[in-house]
């Protein structure tokens, strides 16, 4: 015999504590403004695609092409989650993408090596163009420039959220000086390709990493994807326009700042602010609203990523997990 009644949700777990930022600390600031989540992050996610090596393992999974609200979805949790969530779902979720990665191996076409996920240089990377982004889009489309002080605080705090990663922290630039010159470096290891277009081109077409149940939405979501598209291409330096071949005039980034700005700025207000995200990601909302809202944790304090593998028994960090994850052996059919 079975119940008639609707099934009840499970209850969510207690938030633990602040996280590795709480708030009035930078990273809250930046990463809870409404540009973040959209336009900040669809820059972060269309220029990785320059690293040939974070490309090919994208391309061969192709799960952004055959699924790519659930591949938006869960991208952009983990990111929140990292900066927004308590430290036990921050610590969870990093072990969860180290064992995801370790199956992402293969050999890079163009130059013939291989490539793993989780290699140091790619986290790097992703973790670098994510965090710039955010910033750069804060700057350009929110309130404006920090002071160098908060900067500063904002790359400390960056280097922070990199002990998640598989690379060593000290490797995180602390200056805006230091960013560029990172940049700079990189920037002859990058390359395009027709995949590496076809990709980008994909991940600019928010309309489609974003899908409302709701049909009667679709058409605005269509309407703000184009909007968000000319946001992020706006804001790639001139030599990555020419690389990639996503060129825009002048009037169109002329016209779309100030639209981006005054959208921005009528979304600050919290429930307005809210709303927008449970039509970006659902699953991100519930990472974020108790940081956006004040809610108070069972321990209102910020602790550290070692303290917080230290509490919940997680001693491995997530270079050692890498290590032993890339040793187990493949399931037979896999």
């Amino acid at each position: 015999m079975t119940s008639s009644r609707p099934a009840r949700k499970a209850k969510p777990r207690p938030r633990e504590d602040h996280g590795f930022f709480g708030p009035g600390s930078v990273t809250w600031r930046l990463w809870g403004y409404p540009t973040s989540l959209t336009v900040g992050f669809q820059r972060s996610v269309v220029i990785e695609e320059l690293d040939p090596f974070l490309l090919a393992a994208v391309a061969d999974t192709d799960k952004v092409r055959y699924a790519p609200a659930a591949r938006y979805d869960n991208t952009i949790v983990y990111f929140a989650t990292m900066a927004l969530g308590d430290s036990r779902a921050a610590i969870e979720a990093s072990e969860i993408l180290v064992r995801v990665h370790a199956k992402a191996t293969g050999i890079e076409p163009v130059s013939g090596r291989p490539y793993s996920a989780n290699d140091p240089i790619t986290q790097l990377w992703i973790h670098l163009t994510a965090w710039h982004s955010i910033l750069y889009v804060y700057e350009t489309f929110g309130p404006g420039r920090l002071s160098e002080e908060d900067e500063n605080q904002y790359w400390a705090e960056c280097a922070i959220a990199a002990e998640l990663q598989t690379f060593d922290p000290a490797m995180v630039p602390r200056t805006r000086e230091g960013i560029r010159a990172y940049f700079d470096e990189v920037r002859p290891k990058l390359c395009v390709t027709t995949e590496t277009q076809s990709m980008m081109d994909h991940l600019l077409d928010a309309a489609i990493l974003v899908q409302p149940r709701a049909l009667v939405l679709r058409p605005f979501t269509f309407a703000i994807g184009k909007i968000m598209r000319s946001a992020t291409i706006s804001t790639f330096p001139r030599w990555m326009r020419n690389m990639s071949g996503f060129q825009q005039s002048w009037l169109a980034r002329l016209v779309v700042t100030p639209l981006v700005k005054i959208s921005a700025r009528l979304a600050t207000p919290l429930p307005i602010k809210l709303r927008v995200l449970k039509l970006i990601s659902s699953a991100t909302l519930a990472v974020v609203a108790p940081a956006l809202t004040g809610e108070v944790p069972l321990n209102p304090v910020v602790v550290t990523p070692s303290e917080a593998r230290a509490t919940y028994g997680r001693l491995a960090s997530p270079a050692e997990l890498a290590r032993a994850a890339a040793q187990e052996p493949v399931p037979v059919g896999a």
